[in-house]
């Protein structure tokens, strides 16, 4: 075939947009998990729990090495960036702000819907978990004991430790740390590279992620969770299209629509992988498209990858300290509901360890005095709450650096009002740490 022939059959085939090719593998996914279920189809069953399975572990095979190397270099690109102490310092207190906000929303939604009302769950269909979360733990837990086992056994939040050590020993060696610094900005180009590919098989992965839920699932079960499950649904919505287009509009004077429309990829990416360091590149490389430079976004998108958390560690302990509380039949106070507020706010970083909220809930429920088995009754249904709650942490994520450059005036506006393009349909992506 000639190469204007070529170009003939390519203009022909419409490129399909990244996020029609998500919706597609969900609605497939669903289709699938439904027949499977329904007419016991034993080999797709076992087809989409592998390629769902698969495409998660593709997923935490990066997350170690990408985390350490992403932390590195995003604290030694801060000497790049001028006040880049008061840009850390305004980050980190948006991070605070946006919390609370979704805790109270948690909160308030929780004492309107009693979601343990009604189930028809007792204490006894509960069971304690594995892993436990505890404010000694979290803070023992920071320091590793070797240098290896938090990369074999994914303990994030050693990780980072380690690697905000290096960054911050790089900086104060200056030029001796060039060679070092380099090396590690290559093999992070090179993790970015390869997790990308990773990223395009997402309409596949959701097909099998969503058809193995639905299999192992059913609908049935939903049915007892019901108000729970609305109640995240609804207070993740709440701070996703309410909360956030409120601060853009208000505090960083922005457009919520063209928020939406550049961050979109890494959100609907977020709900699919339940893995926001896994959507770490998409979201570095939207927040960049947004305007936001280079520089401080690779600071502010791997430091909220693993603390900033408003589904999982805001909204989710709430409402399921209320739910745990109402099936074991115990009472919750103000203080009891101010104790929740702190946590949140304050204990997000726990949440860093392990995917998922089980530890941040269990640190809730110790901190409450709730009994720990009350987890259990949660770990069922966790995979579809766990949907929702990360695509709102990865959006959250994506927010605070685009209103801190708004208000500090770094932001580049015209970049901002005239974004459009889905950095996931890019071919060759620039790689988003890269100095």
């Amino acid at each position: 075939m000639s190469v204007s022939a070529s170009a003939s059959v390519s203009a022909r085939i419409p490129k399909v947009p990244f996020w029609a090719q998500i919706v597609a593998g969900l609605v497939l996914g669903v289709l699938l998990g439904w027949l499977a279920r329904s007419q016991d189809v034993d080999w797709l069953k076992e087809t989409l729990s592998q390629v769902g399975g698969i495409f998660v572990q593709l997923l935490k095979l990066a997350v170690a090495p990408l985390v350490f190397f992403a932390i590195l270099v995003s604290i030694t690109n801060l000497r790049k960036v001028n006040n880049a102490a008061r840009l850390a310092a305004q980050t980190l207190l948006w991070f605070m702000i946006t919390s609370l906000i979704a805790v109270a929303i948690g909160l308030t939604i929780g004492l309107l819907t009693n979601p343990g009302a009604g189930t028809g769950l007792t204490p006894a269909d509960g069971k304690a978990p594995e892993n436990k979360g505890s404010w000694i733990d979290f803070l023992t837990g920071i320091v590793p004991t070797d240098v290896i086992t938090p990369f074999t056994e994914l303990n994030v939040l050693q990780i980072v430790f380690m690697a905000a050590v290096a960054g911050i020993a790089a900086l104060k060696l200056g030029e001796k740390a060039q060679p070092i610094l380099s090396l590690s900005e290559s093999v992070l180009a090179l993790l970015q590279k390869a997790l990308w590919w990773v990223i395009r098989l997402a309409p596949i992965g959701t097909a099998g992620l969503i058809g193995r839920a639905i299999v192992n699932y059913g609908w049935d079960l939903i049915g007892k969770y019901a108000t729970l499950t609305a109640g995240i649904y609804i207070g993740c919505a709440l701070v996703l299209f309410g909360v956030y287009p409120l601060l853009l509009a208000t505090v960083a004077k922005l457009s919520p629509l063209q928020f939406f429309k550049g961050a979109w990829p890494a959100i609907q990416l977020a709900f699919v992988s339940r893995s926001s360091v896994g959507t770490m590149p998409v979201t570095q490389k939207v927040t960049e498209r947004l305007g936001v430079p280079k520089e401080y976004a690779s600071f502010a998108v791997p430091f909220g990858a693993t603390t900033k958390m408003d589904g999982c560690a805001a909204i989710y302990p709430a409402l399921a300290a209320i739910f745990i509380a109402q099936i074991f039949d115990v009472q919750l106070g103000i203080k009891e509901y101010l104790l929740i507020v702190f946590v949140s706010v304050i204990g997000s970083a726990a949440t860093a360890g392990l995917t998922g909220a089980t530890v941040m809930l269990t640190l809730t429920l110790s901190a409450l005095g709730l009994p720990l088995e009350g987890v259990g009754l949660l770990m069922a249904i966790d995979p579809i709450l766990d949907m929702v709650r990360t695509a709102t942490n990865v959006a959250g994520q994506a927010l605070v650096p685009v209103i801190v450059s708004s208000r500090e005036k770094i932001l580049d506006r015209e970049k901002y009002d005239t974004v459009t393009a889905s950095p996931v349909d890019d071919r060759e992506p620039e790689p988003a740490l890269a100095a």
